[in-house]
């Protein structure tokens, strides 16, 4: 038996309301007369926009608070993008339900000049360390520009700053209808994608069984499992902060793929490598592939990113 109402905490800007509203919008479809409400709760992350996220506590500033309000049961469940969720959970919370992947791969947004063609020195706006050391990687010459906000904001900022393209996540752009404006959806064995990326987690209290048991429809295995994957690797080597890490996998059959990459933030130092397995070995498989990174030179170029940002 469902619930007869849920309460849905999310952030306030439109991507995340879209997100939260397509799950409102399936609950009421599979459960006709249940009532959901969507509690809007604004994080750390969305109030400090003029600093890289790295300097100021990574991916958890867009879930605290959204946690706190779920422990003192104002709200029954959260909407995340799965990219912004650090790979620990406060006691009694967690990820219940991983929705069907979008476009994982970034997009890349200009007056119509591709990656390649774009001129010497060219200014690149981004928010993710991530893409900017994969980016620096292929082309030295390009300079990074952080840009912080929501998407139209990000876009907005190409102009204002006089920047030649920004990246953003594909799938974000398709969720609010702005496909259109992307050049060039750069391929993920050249930009490989953050973790999680395009995909949505549902968390709530892990006591809450009616709850967990009402959005069980929701999760779908393959996307679950390739995320747990990414996720393991992450874990594995990430010390709190946002930093250089992408991994990917993807799922045929019973085989799981995932590419694990590191870098400093430059790009000048990367480690890369893959594994195959199975599917039911995931988080097994994301911890293999971290250990084999980090043995190969990840583990000195992720202390010395960590030492970088102390220092700053």
């Amino acid at each position: 038996m469902p619930p007869k109402s849920l309460r849905i905490g999310t952030r306030a800007s439109q991507l995340a309301l879209w997100q939260a509203n397509w799950i409102k919008s399936e609950l009421e479809r599979v459960y006709p007369g249940i009532e959901v409400e969507l509690v809007k709760i604004k994080t750390m992350g969305d109030k400090i926009l003029d600093v890289p996220l790295a300097q100021v506590g990574g991916k958890g500033l867009f879930v605290k608070e959204i946690e706190e309000a779920m422990l003192r049961g104002e709200i029954d469940l959260a909407v995340h993008s799965m990219k912004d969720v650090p790979t620990f959970f406060p006691d009694g919370l967690g990820l219940v339900v991983t929705t069907k992947r979008e476009d994982p791969r970034d997009a890349f947004i200009s007056e119509g000049v591709k990656f390649s063609e774009l001129r010497q020195g060219a200014r690149i706006g981004t928010s993710a360390l991530r893409r900017q050391a994969q980016l620096l990687k292929a082309r030295p010459d390009l300079e990074m520009v952080i840009v912080r906000g929501n998407v139209e904001t990000r876009i907005r900022k190409m102009k204002e700053q006089n920047l030649d393209a920004v990246i953003l996540a594909a799938a974000g752009l398709n969720r609010l209808g702005f496909a259109n404006l992307v050049t060039e959806l750069l391929d993920t064995e050249f930009s490989i994608p953050a973790i999680g990326q395009g995909a949505l987690g549902l968390e709530c209290r892990l006591d809450d069984k009616a709850t967990i048991e009402a959005i069980s429809f929701l999760n779908h295995p393959e996307t679950a499992a390739a995320v747990a994957a990414e996720r393991s690797l992450l874990a594995r080597c990430e010390g709190g902060c946002q930093v250089p890490i992408a991994a990917h996998g993807t799922v045929n059959g019973e085989t799981l793929m995932l590419v694990g990459f590191i870098a400093s933030v430059d790009g000048k130092e990367t480690v890369r490598d893959t594994i195959t397995g199975s599917l039911a070995d995931a988080v097994k498989l994301g911890a293999e592939l971290a250990d084999r990174l980090l043995a190969a030179g990840g583990k000195t170029i992720l202390e010395d990113v960590y030492q970088r940002e102390i220092a700053n």
